[in-house]
């Protein structure tokens, strides 16, 4: 009886060492909520029917209101400028969270026991494209208006070969961060860590995400307090000059572009809170 107690122990402990060390391919995404402990709800309730209905009312809100953004600096030659081309780059990565968000109301809730690892995967790529566009997209609109106003200048005279690359490289770099977590960076290999806010991802993931969009509002505050400050001398110094008009309106016009600029910044971090 010791023996075999001892041997029904020792076969447990090995299928729990080679249940860790084995690459979990196989399993649905069930298996990894449950190894997290995360509970997942098997009938719709009126919170989460309230819900539903709340956040595809949002995800439309949102895809119109950009889609008319976009069609506004398209058709006025006024905005046919960089710094109104990144804003209309910013109102894309807007309307692609929208596309996001609707794709996630559709998968949530009781329909998540029912999605395959490829939708799951899917859903968040979506998630994490549409955000990392969202805050790329205002570091470059924060770097465009520091260098702008330095120079005393209402328009970049940066090309618009160069604004194109610069839009092309921030969708890469979304791509890429929605791409690795699903290949390269989750946890079916390494069972121990799973998140239990994204049961497929893996933790150092969305350490290292989370710290990458803390340090980029970190650069985006410090721009903004740099040009804050030297938009208030500037006004300080022209002050006794009421007579040079020329320079007074360039600088009202500058702080109404970057009022634009920080309220897409607090309805970007709005939304990355709802999302995440």
């Amino acid at each position: 009886m010791y023996l075999n107690g001892e041997e029904s122990k020792m076969g447990v402990i090995t299928t729990e060492i080679s249940y860790r060390n084995t690459c979990a391919h196989n399993y649905s995404v069930s298996a990894f909520y449950n190894y997290v402990n995360k509970s997942m709800s098997d009938e719709w309730n009126s919170t989460e029917i309230l819900v539903l209905m709340v956040g595809l009312s949002v995800a439309l809100t949102i895809l119109l209101a950009n889609l008319m953004v976009m069609i506004a600096i398209f058709m006025n030659q006024r905005f046919h400028f960089p710094i109104y081309y990144l804003l209309g780059n910013m109102a894309a990565a807007d309307m692609f969270a929208g596309v996001a968000y609707a794709n996630l109301m559709f998968h949530t809730g009781p329909w998540t026991r029912y999605l395959s690892k490829e939708q799951w995967y899917i859903r968040g790529a979506l998630i994490d494209i549409s955000l990392t566009a969202s805050v790329a997209n205002l570091l470059a609109v924060a770097v465009e208006r520091h260098q702008t106003i330095l120079t005393m200048r209402l328009h970049s005279n940066m090309s618009k070969r160069r604004v194109v690359l610069l839009i092309l490289c921030i969708w890469a770099t979304a791509i890429i961060m929605g791409v690795v977590p699903s290949v390269y960076w989750n946890c079916e290999c390494d069972l121990d860590n799973c998140s239990t806010i994204a049961p497929l991802y893996s933790c150092h993931f969305l350490i290292f995400w989370a710290v990458l969009n803390l340090f980029t509002f970190i650069i985006m505050v410090a721009m903004y307090t740099r040009i804050y400050i030297y938009v208030k001398r500037q006004n300080q110094q022209m002050s006794p000059h009421t007579s040079d008009t020329g320079n007074s309106q360039t600088v009202v016009s500058l702080m109404k572009t970057i009022s634009m600029v920080l309220e897409s910044c607090v309805c970007t971090g709005v939304r990355s809170s709802i999302l995440v």
